[in-house]
């Protein structure tokens, strides 16, 4: 490690929403954000408009030279990093896997904010994957950037619990803020020469792989929780979903009930203005929102103002 420095140069790379807080605080911080690297602008909305990324538009409002390379492996854009002389590189949620020409290049390495507690959930949707897997706690991990998917070294963790009505939304938000902090507690360590890496317990690793659309599909089979957690942990995106008379239904702001039946799994309990009480595996879960197909997601009771459900209609994992 070279001599401490009281200012770092760094390059920051990030892409979606969950990286702001984490270069806004290193623009109102002590060290000096040299560049930007971000994902190229895409078309978004009906319209297909190019619309630059989150960190983009927080970089040029601060007047930071913003690079958004299609390609990232090659000698022209590691030379073109070298030559704003960077003592470091932050990374968040930036979406593509560096290469050692750029993992070598910084004298102090690069650092990456990762979205939960390591070895813990590696991978591209931790976040996610902490509320599906049903755990109590999430939270960030500063961790030296190798070659590896989220397994170089831990600098500095900090945790959240995680809580019964949290989602994955919810959850992102959390931990966008958190990593800031997080993030600028260890430079600041950093900077007296007092944040010594920590391996990775290897063998306790788990997997975080990017979610499908199909991974939504709820088996109503399984327990109560289980089903909780998926509703939660698919919310906003790909959401949680089922299907009734041939008709996708998308599923948020589950509830838990310790009410027993005897109807089959997937099948309705009860639909009022309180929700939709459905048979699982176990006990029952209530719903309090849903969004037909076709439709906008809304609360149960306004959909059964101009629509009926009844008592044993079952809803299916297919369609």
């Amino acid at each position: 490690m070279p001599e401490t420095k009281s200012v770092f140069r760094i390059i920051f790379m990030g892409t979606p929403d969950f990286s702001v807080p984490a270069l806004q605080g290193l623009i109102d911080g002590p060290d000096q954000v040299v560049a930007v690297v971000t994902q190229p602008d895409r078309p978004r909305g009906r319209g297909k408009k190019l619309s630059p990324p989150p960190v983009k538009v927080t970089a040029q409002a601060a007047a930071i030279p913003v690079l958004q390379p299609t390609r990232i492996k090659t000698a022209e854009f590691a030379d073109e990093l070298r030559s704003y002389e960077p003592d470091l590189i932050v990374v968040a949620a930036y979406g593509r896997i560096l290469p050692a020409s750029i993992l070598d290049l910084p004298p102090y390495g690069c650092i990456n904010i990762h979205g939960s507690l390591l070895p813990r959930h590696r991978g591209a949707a931790p976040i996610q994957w902490a509320i599906l897997a049903g755990d109590k706690e999430a939270g960030v991990t500063i961790m030296e950037m190798d070659v590896g998917m989220d397994t170089g070294a831990m600098l500095l963790p900090a945790a959240i619990p995680i809580e019964e009505d949290d989602t994955a939304g919810s959850l992102f938000a959390k931990l966008s803020s958190l990593g800031a902090t997080t993030l600028l507690k260890a430079l600041e360590l950093l900077h007296q020469d007092n944040l010594p890496p920590v391996e990775q317990d290897h063998s306790l690793a788990t997997e975080a792989p990017p979610l499908k659309k199909e991974d939504g599909a709820i088996d109503w089979n399984r327990s109560a929780w289980q089903i909780h957690c998926l509703i939660r942990g698919m919310d906003p995106w790909p959401t949680a979903f089922s299907f009734l008379d041939g008709k996708r239904f998308r599923f948020f702001a589950p509830l838990l009930s310790e009410q027993d039946t005897d109807l089959e799994p997937g099948s309705i309990i009860a639909a009022d203005r309180n929700g939709l009480l459905l048979a699982t595996g176990d006990k029952a879960l209530l719903v309090r929102e849903i969004q037909p197909e076709g439709k906008k997601r809304m609360t149960v009771e306004a959909y059964l103002c101009g629509q009926s459900l009844e008592k044993g209609q079952k809803f299916s994992s297919v369609q």
